[in-house]
């Protein structure tokens, strides 16, 4: 079975700084990828290529095996990869069921809200991710951090995405909301999806994580099975106190060979 989605030597250089130098990286289904890094390793530019906020200056995609070009942010929704950033873009005076279809709502003859439809759709979808938030009605606003989490991703899932891309999702979350950011997490994968969280805290991610993929200085250092790799090792990689498990820390034995259009060009 192909992978859901693969990158194959993904470039980006801004200028004279070279932000990804010849990525390869597989996301497979049902799979959690712990996406690791210093600051300025290159996660956020990674991940905003494959958002299609960044244009790629060199590499190719694939989606199912099929060769993609991802060059807007259109083109990442239309292959159901689906990103939420640490701001989570979130109405806070508006109500859950608002924030979940927002710039989408349901409409009768294409005018007017049909809310009763929004909320119903809402409910059904938190219930099937196993969410559980005082009612769809209720304003962001009043919810906790790991609630808003929930509101977000459960957005990211309603806009048709199977790939998720999760920025820091609980960078600012006590103990207990991590937790239930976690278990979505999770249970998320139960349902097929493959999300790829980005996250500076190692505490757990070797727990959840399938994988754990390290980038250095914009090059790929560690590809991982999360089950043979220790705490140690990870942050022997992300220092560079460990050498990279590939030649001169770049291209992965297991990544993509299927091609895939070009995305060359800068932008």
């Amino acid at each position: 079975m192909p992978p859901l989605l693969s990158m194959t030597g993904v470039s980006k250089a801004f200028g004279h700084v070279v932000a990804l130098a010849g990525v390869d990286l597989e996301i497979q289904p049902g799979e959690v990828i712990g996406l690791l890094g210093d600051n300025g390793a290159g996660k956020s530019t990674l991940i905003k290529i494959l958002s299609g906020v960044y244009f790629a200056d060199e590499g190719s995609f694939a989606r199912d095996g099929e060769p993609v070009s991802i060059t807007d942010p259109n083109d990442a929704m239309a292959l159901g990869i689906a990103t939420v950033y640490q701001d989570l873009s979130l109405v806070e005076t508006r109500p859950v069921a608002h924030n979940i279809y927002l710039g989408r709502e349901p409409r009768r003859w294409g005018i007017v809200l049909n809310r009763r439809k929004m909320e119903r759709d809402a409910t059904e979808l938190l219930e099937r991710l196993n969410i559980t938030l005082p009612s769809v009605r209720v304003d962001v606003g009043v919810l906790s951090g790991g609630q808003r989490q929930a509101v977000a991703i459960s957005r990211a899932v309603a806009q048709g995405g199977d790939i998720l891309l999760l920025d820091e999702p609980t960078a600012s979350l006590g103990v207990e909301q991590t937790a239930q950011v976690h278990d979505l997490v999770v249970d998320m994968k139960s349902h097929g999806s493959a999300i790829v969280l980005i996250t500076h805290d190692l505490s757990d991610i070797l727990d959840i994580a399938d994988r754990i993929v390290v980038l250095r200085q914009g090059r790929l250092w560690a590809d991982s099975p999360a089950a043979a790799t220790t705490q140690t090792e990870v942050i022997g990689w992300i220092t560079g106190a460990l050498p990279s498990q590939f030649a001169n820390g770049g291209s992965s034995n297991g990544g993509s060979s299927n091609g895939g259009s070009s995305n060359g060009g800068s932008s």
